[in-house]
């Protein structure tokens, strides 16, 4: 019975035991389980994450490839319709040029005296006419004495004012006076300031002769007027003026070539001596102080030398233009051309406009331009030729139609081109009803670039 009673008692504690071993089983699984989860849920969240990082990554490389072909296009092709606008072509180059002038150097016998110009630089001389004076020998000395006695004469004037402010001439010559001398103070010219100054010495003169002949102190008056006019008498005797031997213009920039380049010297010409003149481009030429020249004002030369296709198909009498240093564009004509090497061609041309902004130099700069052509411009990549005619698309409204035009000018990447006329098109061929129908390009019209005109109808 005891026996017994110890087996159900072992029998209780062994399913006692059982019992808690799987209570603690059921505890460490709770524990184990999250753990577990949540390495799951972990390792779920770093594949979507690295599946949004590659469709993120794919979207940008498919961006990056758009924007690439995008920008592609727009190289190769920056718009598909181009505006017609008024333009002009041109077909030029930059060369350097010698002026050449039919020109004359005139000199005197006194030029180491010094010099006074009466004509100003660029003034028009007419022939036999005063342009500039040599100084006399004492003419220093004779001027002083000549300012010291008009000092006098003021003086002696001044002490009969009661006579001088009731003489109207006097009066008249002081008011020429005022006037002169309100001027002269704004003149920085000094070629002007001299000739203001000899109006204003004559004024005097006149005033001090008419006061001295009836003034009471007239005799010591007319004394002084007199040696002021023996003193003007020997300052005049003593200088030298040069006449103009023709009529032309002014000019004291003398560089020692008026004898050398001229027109008449076209076939000694070449680049070799052209260089050896060791001139400096754009130099403005020295004013001379014992010399000047006249030069004819109604035309220059102009030699350059250039390799260009244009030059080397250039002929005598062709008519282009140059641009001169102030932009002023003059039309020009080849006058002689000669083949300085196999490479180079010497050119000779002849201007007769913009003489006087060329005065200052012998060696320029300067654009030869070919030939222009102004009217409506269009890209080169707009016209397309069909039957040995050129057409453009014109796009308007959404419909395309295709435009008969006729190339002007063709420059690299621009032609000028216009409409025909019905005379024109009837030379072509082009029936009544294709003239009645014909679609003229203007100014403002939408083009299409690189057309198919297989999709036009």
């Amino acid at each position: 019975m005891k026996k017994e009673k110890q087996e159900k008692s072992r029998s209780k504690n062994q399913t006692k035991r059982h019992k808690q071993q799987v209570n603690e089983m059921k505890i460490e699984s709770k524990k184990i389980l999250p753990n577990d989860t949540k390495i799951e849920n972990k390792q779920e969240k770093t594949s979507k994450n690295l599946k949004k990082k590659m469709a993120l990554y794919i979207v940008l490389v498919l961006i990056l490839c758009y924007i690439i072909y995008t920008l592609y296009l727009l190289i190769k092709q920056p718009t598909d319709t181009f505006t017609v606008e008024e333009g002009k072509l041109y077909q030029e180059e930059t060369d350097i040029g010698y002026v050449i002038r039919d020109e004359q150097v005139v000199r005197g016998t006194n030029y180491k005296n010094g010099m006074e110009q009466i004509k100003l630089e660029g003034e028009k001389a007419a022939k036999n006419e005063a342009i500039f004076r040599y100084y006399s020998n004492n003419e220093e000395n004779l001027k002083k004495n000549i300012q010291e006695l008009d000092t006098k004469i003021q003086e002696v004037m001044g002490q009969d004012k009661a006579y001088v402010k009731t003489d109207t001439d006097i009066k008249l010559l002081e008011n020429q006076i005022d006037e002169k001398m309100q001027y002269i103070n704004q003149i920085k010219d000094v070629n002007k300031l001299e000739e203001y100054k000899k109006e204003i010495d004559d004024l005097v003169s006149k005033k001090a002769k008419i006061a001295g002949e009836n003034s009471p102190q007239g005799s010591y008056l007319k004394q002084l007027i007199e040696q002021r006019k023996t003193y003007e008498s020997q300052l005049n005797s003593g200088a030298e003026y040069v006449n103009a031997p023709k009529s032309g213009i002014v000019s004291y920039k003398v560089d020692g070539l008026e004898e050398t380049l001229t027109p008449d010297c076209f076939s000694e010409l070449s680049k070799e001596y052209l260089e050896s003149l060791n001139l400096q481009t754009g130099k403005v030429v020295a004013t001379s102080e014992e010399c000047g020249k006249i030069i004819d004002n109604f035309v220059f030369y102009i030699a350059t030398i250039s390799n260009s296709e244009n030059a080397k198909q250039a002929r005598v009498g062709d008519k282009i233009k140059v641009r001169l240093s102030n932009n002023e564009e003059v039309s020009a004509e080849i006058v002689n051309i000669a083949n300085d090497s196999e490479e180079d061609i010497l050119l000779m041309l002849k201007i007769e406009k913009g003489i006087q902004e060329l005065i200052n130099y012998r060696k320029i700069s300067f654009d030869l331009i070919w030939w222009d052509e102004q009217g409506l411009k269009v890209p080169n990549q707009a016209i397309v030729k069909e039957n040995d005619l050129n057409y453009v698309v014109r796009k308007r409204a959404g419909y395309l139609n295709k435009i008969l035009v006729k190339v002007t000018k063709e420059g690299e990447n621009y032609s000028i081109v216009e409409s025909y006329e019905n005379e024109e098109l009837k030379e072509l061929g082009f029936t009544n009803e294709e003239i009645a129908n014909y679609k003229k390009i203007s100014l403002y019209d939408e083009i299409v670039l690189n057309p198919d005109l297989s999709k036009v109808e």
